[in-house]
């Protein structure tokens, strides 16, 4: 495993955001396990995990686009802060773009925030997680509509390895690969944080120990798919 997968991993369990216990998540599933990108909070916080975005979107997409959209509310702060890493990392300008839930009608009015797309930009698409790809679903006639672009992929931080809404053999980012057209990737999946998390302290404390495990376990015969 790299070693921006390993730290990115760590950097989750340190700041809280990835949880072991028993959850509900939006599309209804009951979930023992829970990553919540809406607790990176802190500057320190938000300009690390900017920099994990920026060398995993590096990694599976180059330089070969750009502006980042991150649709809203999640992926605003996600698109500045990977935008601002893209530059201090690599050296490129990549302009940031996010829609607004509901549109302005007045000053800076419409749909969306950031830079405006044109004809021919590349797009990649950054999300905290997808379970379902329902943001996608909502925001994807809504970039389109701007302008004529060409999306490079996705980026989110964590593919769950579970299967979508729609099949029982694929994963939610699968689904929105063969939907949408364009790859659609993540920074680690569950199998990497349970390679590194299961019975291997961290900090000196077991995160993922035998009853956890023995949970996962359970709930990955129910809704896992393997790694496309």
């Amino acid at each position: 495993m790299e070693q921006y997968k390993q730290d990115f991993i760590k950097f989750m369990t340190e700041c809280n955001v990835l949880r072991f216990g028993d959850f509900t998540l939006k599309s209804g599933r009951k979930s023992p396990f829970f990553m919540n990108a809406g607790l990176y909070v802190t500057g320190s916080q938000l300009a690390r995990l900017g920099e994990f975005y920026a060398e995993a979107i590096h990694e599976n997409f180059g330089d070969d686009f750009d502006v980042l959209f991150g649709p809203a509310y999640k992926g605003i702060p996600l698109s500045v802060t990977t935008a601002m890493a893209y530059s201090r990392l690599y050296g490129k300008e990549i302009r940031y773009c996010s829609n607004r839930k509901e549109i302005k009608d007045h000053g800076d009015s419409g749909i969306m925030l950031g830079s405006p797309l044109k004809d021919g930009d590349r797009v990649v698409i950054i999300e905290d997680v997808t379970t379902s790809g329902k943001s996608i679903q909502e925001t994807f006639p809504i970039i389109t509509a701007q302008a004529d672009i060409k999306i490079k992929g996705m980026m989110v931080s964590l593919n769950r390895l579970e299967r979508g809404l729609e099949h029982t053999d694929k994963t939610a980012l699968d689904e929105l690969q063969e939907q949408y057209g364009f790859p659609a990737k993540a920074i680690v999946t569950m199998k990497d944080v349970i390679e590194m998390l299961y019975n291997k302290p961290v900090d000196g404390r077991v995160i993922i120990d035998d009853d956890i495990k023995a949970t996962l376990d359970a709930y990955y015969r129910e809704y896992g798919v393997s790694e496309g």
